[in-house]
């Protein structure tokens, strides 16, 4: 690849493809370029791993070079690299949220199955956690944000892995969630010993939604206050859905009513 190429290689998701809100009307105008440069990068790095066609190898290498853009040891390669350099130039925020989430997009190109609880929360530890630290520090937040932070995004990291369960694997031939026998999620509905699973992953996630309530409690930037209690009503809304719905049978989503419950709830953080 010469240095004039990009690696880069857009799916065409965008912002709005997500099911939580990305860089809303509700963050600061100020900082909502910034919030869309570190979407952006963290988008494109996400397309390079979760791509059919390209090799491991391949991928990987094309990650590193994000890296040594975002770090500035080459110019050209990555616009989103580049994009989110200036970015992290202009705010004073830490590229180590940035750097985290290639470390876990690495691992999307190399390993396809979780043992444990603990594979998996480490794992989110470098592809969800860093996106709320990013936020934060961009917001000139206090780091004991960081706490209930990382609980609501492992919640929103998990619960996603539950809803895509079986378009991970027939796409990728990947499963994020441990304890799983694969074969089953080729079936047309769960078993008895696969809804178990749901549910032991589904406890995990409720303990971290709880955790997470102190968000917005403990943010001192009014509308982030405001996104982040939305945030985690839709967590908790979203949690309870597939509580009560089967991800193998049909995809499990939140609804507009979700989300306007959720917005309404979330006002009480405004006071």
């Amino acid at each position: 690849m010469s240095d004039a190429a990009t690696v880069e290689a857009w799916s065409g998701k965008d912002r709005g493809d997500e099911n939580f809100p990305v860089g809303s009307l509700l963050i600061r105008r100020d900082l909502r370029a910034h919030v869309h440069a570190f979407y952006a990068f963290a988008r494109n790095a996400d397309d390079i791993a979760d791509s059919p066609s390209l090799a491991a190898a391949e991928k990987i290498a094309r990650l590193d070079a994000m890296e040594d853009v975002l770090l500035g040891r080459r110019e050209n390669g990555s616009p989103s690299a580049l994009r989110l350099r200036e970015s992290l130039a202009e705010t004073g925020v830490t590229p180590r949220h940035s750097l985290d989430l290639l470390i876990a997009f690495r691992r999307d190109a190399t390993k396809l199955r979780y043992a444990d609880w603990d594979e998996l929360y480490d794992y989110c530890r470098y592809s969800a956690m860093p996106v709320g630290r990013h936020v934060l520090d961009l917001h000139s937040e206090d780091r004991a944000t960081y706490v209930p932070s990382d609980a609501l995004c492992t919640s929103l990291q998990v619960l996603n892995h539950l809803q895509d369960c079986t378009k991970d694997l027939a796409a990728l031939d990947r499963c994020y969630l441990p304890g799983v026998s694969v074969d089953q999620l080729h079936g047309a509905a769960a078993t008895t010993e696969l809804r178990a699973v749901f549910d032991g992953l589904l406890d995990r996630v409720e303990a971290l939604n709880r955790a997470a309530v102190d968000l917005p409690r403990l943010t001192h930037s009014r509308r982030l206050r405001l996104e982040t209690g939305l945030i985690v009503g839709l967590a908790h809304r979203l949690a309870r859905r597939l509580r009560r719905g089967d991800p193998v049978a049909r995809r499990v989503r939140l609804t507009k009513g979700d989300a306007a419950a959720s917005a309404v709830a979330a006002l009480r953080w405004l006071a």
